[in-house]
């Protein structure tokens, strides 16, 4: 297939307004939300984080068969990534409304609910929107290229949301902060959506296949699809690595570097240097191949990672570059194995003779969604080992225990699960891909 026209890949990739804004604020956000103007616990903030996310992972594998279903019946999956897109707009602003009921039982559950229906929102709109790679082109390296647009775009709507969010909040202050970021970043999701919609009208799509009948033929495809396994433990793994580096983010600024301003600079600190690196990593994919390319992001966030742990001692400016090189690193191991992945999907469809793109994007879009979940939770559960102290007032002292905590929590923690996707790459089975 001929080179895919730039609009095509712009338009495609601006629904990583949508992504980027939802898989990066809750995940920075959520849990001070929750210790520090609600005062729930360490731990059980963390709980609530990941309860949302967790039924995701039964939900999203659902969601692709519905999608593939759409794509057999009426020749496409924009529907689905049009009302979801709306619905996580709406329902991510609910989140962060904060009714305020008087007791923190009863505000804490206001908050799980209004996550868990945006979080099933979120996987209608995401299950497509991953699935569509395999379908827009069957060129090997212009998938690398639209997945390198997207990681560009998503890098910029990151610093958006991820850059805005805080500023927000910790301008406006309180809750009033949280409830103004939430209808910002709302409105951010609904630009990426119709974005989006309106983008792909032209796009190239699937061929009708049959589609998975039933849940024991996902389950089989599932067991039979080795190379798609190892691949979804790595991106698992790695993304319990991401969400707790991103959790720590709010906590490293006001404890390990002692002012809740650089949160926001900590942030493009890290997020920036994707946008640079987005005409690179496509270009180290084709000079060596996607799994080495995945390889020496690995290696580049690790090293980055490990300079960290010593923020405690080293000069700002230097923990700077550190963060700067977990960012080189994390464009890569966000641009490859989503280049990698409909390459699968493409390999077992002809296989098969079956569409395989919603199931397969479902499962993915869990796993991660489940990764991303599990790092805040993992967090939380650092600070409660450290002993932080859970309080409505967000500048209160913390022993130096807790600083210990966070500090290994943003740091080495998300640097050693990364780096674990390096060994589990060298035991996987990608037939086909170099």
């Amino acid at each position: 297939m001929a080179a895919l026209p730039a609009s095509t890949r712009f338009g495609y990739s601006l629904g990583s307004f949508t992504t980027g804004a939802f898989g990066t604020v809750p995940g920075l956000l959520l849990l001070p939300y929750l210790t520090d103007t609600m005062a729930v616990p360490g731990a059980v903030a963390g709980v609530i984080v990941l309860v949302p996310k967790a039924w995701d992972v039964v939900f999203n594998p659902f969601a692709g068969r519905l999608s593939d279903a759409s794509l057999a019946a009426h020749g496409s999956r924009r529907r689905f990534l049009l009302f979801g897109g709306i619905g996580v707009a709406i329902l991510f602003a609910a989140i962060f409304a904060h009714p305020g009921f008087g007791a923190t039982a009863a505000d804490a559950t206001y908050v799980v609910v209004a996550f868990l229906l945006c979080a099933t929102a979120f996987g209608i709109f995401q299950v497509p929107y991953n699935a569509l790679p395999a379908e827009i082109t069957d060129n090997y390296h212009e998938r690398t290229k639209l997945t390198s647009w997207r990681i560009g775009i998503l890098a910029v709507a990151i610093l958006i949301s991820g850059g805005g969010a805080p500023a927000i909040t910790d301008g406006i202050g309180g809750v009033a902060g949280y409830r103004v970021m939430g209808v910002v970043i709302g409105l951010v999701i609904l630009v990426g959506t119709i974005g989006v919609f309106l983008g792909t009208r032209g796009a190239p799509v699937g061929s009708r296949r049959p589609t998975t009948a039933g849940w024991r033929d996902l389950l089989a495809t599932m067991r039979e699809w080795r190379s798609f396994r190892w691949l979804l433990g790595v991106y698992f793994v790695q993304s319990l690595g991401l969400g707790t580096l991103l959790a720590g983010v709010n906590y490293a600024a006001r404890q390990v570097f002692g002012d809740a301003g650089l949160q926001t600079l900590l942030f493009v600190g890290f997020v920036g240097p994707a946008l640079l690196m987005m005409p690179v990593w496509p270009r180290i994919g084709t000079r060596w191949g996607k799994l080495w390319g995945f390889r020496f992001a690995c290696i580049a966030f690790g090293v980055g990672t490990l300079g960290l742990c010593a923020a405690l001692v080293l000069p700002l400016d230097v923990s700077f570059v550190f963060v700067a090189l977990a960012g080189v690193g994390y464009a890569g191991i966000q641009v490859f194995p989503l280049a990698i992945l409909p390459d699968l999907i493409s390999m077992e469809e002809e296989r098969t003779g079956a569409t395989r793109a919603g199931v397969a994007a479902g499962v993915w879009t869990a796993s991660e969604t489940l990764g991303l979940a599990l790092g805040p939770g993992l967090f939380g559960l650092l600070l409660s080992l450290g002993g932080y102290v859970s309080t409505v007032d967000s500048s209160a002292a913390q022993p130096s225990s807790a600083v210990t905590a966070i500090l290994l929590g943003f740091s080495l923690l998300p640097g050693v699960l990364v780096a674990l996707g390096i060994p589990l790459l060298r035991r996987s089975v990608l037939e086909g891909v170099s």
